[in-house]
């Protein structure tokens, strides 16, 4: 691969997290992958990259342009899109993580995931419709029957069929137990749906043969609130008996025009507006998945799966930002050094010390967010070993408290890192001579994709924390404390980066039980957001000095940079949680006690 390509992600880097780091070799030690190598592992994501590189990014500058219209009910979308969704298609790089009796590639979470990221760092909008309908059919293949896994699922799989997620409604936004649409029973075990769907994305386009949407609705005589939540599969196109297709009751009655991710159209859905469906009754027709009153659960299983894409996704766009900024300050020549005279020759921009703090600071917001996203799938692939050799589930009890962080942390901290690379080419930076504002108008949707900070915080705090009497909190501490004895063996300056770790982690441990212990809801929850930022801060320090570790003592640029980078985030970054612990503990209130007018 060449210089020119690590402009979308550092293969060198993928290698150290997979093979030096995270092991994922060791993987093929379990039945689950015994035949499958690391040269089959390197393979998918060198084909990853290909695709990214030659069909994914050049596309991106022509969706974030492209203004979708709505034309007599459909959003027609530029045939370049339906070609490249194709090609990934094709060569199966959207399907590398799936089983291979579901037509998969049986790759490890793990490198599927690095895979993924390939892709979206090239055109995250693109990305989306392909990672939507497999996330999709995966809610299917776990949650739904087997007629409508092979009707729906396979379809999906195979990409000829796409998928949305169809929670918020216009009035309703997050707040899903108060949801107004309404699913009526017809006797012969469907349904028809009425009510309002938004902030929908990939809600109408021609990119395949259909559209299944998932719909969260309530049935008559349901309980209030997410316990009277069914979940629903709406297809854009019924396939009736006598085998002929017949547009569904599904309407798009809008389009919302955001800021970034403009590659991807993002509707509003009207269900049952009056359009003839069989048996000439309004209503858009609808199969029930799983079990009555039961779909908010179900519906869990995509969002899960959802948020750390998001936090891929989020890191992808980071990272990529990072590297072009990088190859700017290397090219850029403008001013002199300090101590220079004045007649000295101009020098490259990285050269300045401003800069160098900035490129930095990228590096470990970025290279940190990676290595969370990674740790996070390595999760998923020691609880499939695990459950297969009837070992025990702490895998699972850790990547279940970590998925509030793996979503939030990266979309916070590498929008920072969007907002710095900018900042390294100054004005240039703000045009569009240059794609980093596109990256951080995409990346500044992803603190609200799939559940806006706030929410992921309360999830943390409100449920994951005492989650199975804390087994993943629990978890979360042996393994630091590991790491810590680890690095406290490996010389003074890992000795020193471990016991600040230490510190905080016991820190961590006190201002928890103080905010567990709080009788008051609302002066705990108040607190959830700082909680949320504290922990991930912790947890990426952690796998920093993880990395750090893994370097070993080797002595070349990469791994200097490496080290170079973990340590900035303990001496400029890990510090921060100091006063956000102090805050913490003192139970803050000061946003609750000033009244509205004051605002």
């Amino acid at each position: 691969m060449s210089a020119a390509d690590e402009v979308l992600l550092s293969r060198r880097d993928l290698s150290f997290m997979l093979d030096e780091w995270l092991e994922v070799e060791d993987l093929t030690k379990s039945e689950l992958y015994e035949d499958l190598s690391r040269e089959d592992f390197h393979a998918a994501i060198d084909l990853a990259a290909e695709i990214a590189i030659e069909e994914f990014a050049p596309l991106s500058r022509l969706g974030d342009r492209h203004r979708f219209e709505l034309q007599d009910g459909a959003v027609p979308h530029p045939p370049a899109m339906k070609h490249a969704l194709k090609i990934a298609a094709d060569t199966g790089v959207m399907t590398f993580g799936l089983d291979r009796s579901l037509g998969g590639g049986g790759l490890p979470a793990t490198v599927a995931t690095a895979c993924s990221m390939w892709l979206q760092a090239a055109n995250p909008s693109l990305w989306a419709y392909g990672g939507l309908g497999v996330a999709t059919a995966n809610l299917i293949q776990a949650h739904g029957s087997r007629e409508q896994v092979e009707a729906y699922a396979v379809p999906m799989y195979e990409s000829r069929f796409h998928g949305t997620m169809c929670l918020s409604e216009p009035d309703v936004g997050s707040s899903v137990g108060d949801l107004k649409t309404r699913a009526e029973p017809q006797g012969d075990g469907t349904y028809r749906l009425f009510g309002d769907k938004m902030w929908i994305s990939a809600g109408e386009h021609d990119l395949g043969e259909n559209i299944v949407h998932l719909v969260l609705a309530r049935i008559k005589g349901a309980p209030d609130g997410t316990r009277g939540i069914s979940l629903f599969l709406v297809p854009k196109v019924l396939n009736l008996p006598d085998g002929s297709l017949e547009r569904n009751d599904v309407t798009v009655v809008g389009l919302n025009h955001k800021m970034g991710y403009r590659g991807i159209v993002n509707t509003v859905l009207n269900l049952g507006s009056g359009t003839t469906t069989p048996g000439g009754r309004a209503g858009a027709v609808a199969q029930l998945i799983g079990a009555e009153n039961e779909g908010l659960a179900a519906m869990f299983h995509l969002m899960n799966e959802a948020r750390l894409t998001i936090g891929g996704s989020a890191t992808a766009i980071g990272y990529t930002g990072y590297l072009k900024s990088l190859t700017y300050a290397r090219e850029r020549v403008q001013g002199r050094a300090p101590d220079a005279p004045r007649q000295a020759a101009p020098v490259p921009i990285i050269e300045h010390a401003d800069v160098r703090r900035m490129l930095l600071a990228q590096k470990s917001y970025v290279e940190g967010a990676m290595g969370l996203v990674l740790y996070a799938a390595r999760l998923i692939d020691d609880d499939r070993v695990a459950a297969h050799e009837g070992q025990g589930r702490d895998a699972r009890d850790l990547l279940s408290f970590l998925i509030p962080i793996v979503k939030s942390w990266p979309s916070q901290w590498c929008v920072a890192a969007n907002d710095l690379a900018i900042q390294v080419l100054a004005g240039a930076g703000y045009t569009e001579d240059h794609d980093l504002e596109m990256h951080y108008r995409d990346n500044r949707l992803n603190p609200i994709h799939e559940g806006t900070h706030g929410i992921q915080a309360v999830d943390l705090l409100g449920r994951k924390v005492g989650m199975a009497d804390g087994a993943g909190l629990n978890e979360l501490r042996r393994r630091i404390e590991r790491t810590v004895l680890d690095a406290a063996v490996s010389g003074p300056s890992r000795r020193a980066m471990a016991d600040q770790l230490s510190a905080r982690l016991d820190r961590f441990l006190a201002v928890t039980e103080v905010l567990v212990s709080c009788e008051d809801t609302k002066v705990r929850l108040a607190n959830a957001s700082l909680y949320l930022e504290t922990a991930g801060h912790l947890v990426v320090a952690w796998l920093w000095l993880q990395q750090h570790l893994a370097t070993g003592d080797l002595d070349d640029p990469f791994y200097r940079g490496k080290r170079s980078a973990a340590e900035y985030f303990f001496r400029y970054e890990l510090p921060c949680v100091d006063p956000h612990l102090d805050l913490l503990e003192s139970l803050d209130t000061l946003a609750l006690t000033l009244d509205d007018a004051s605002f």
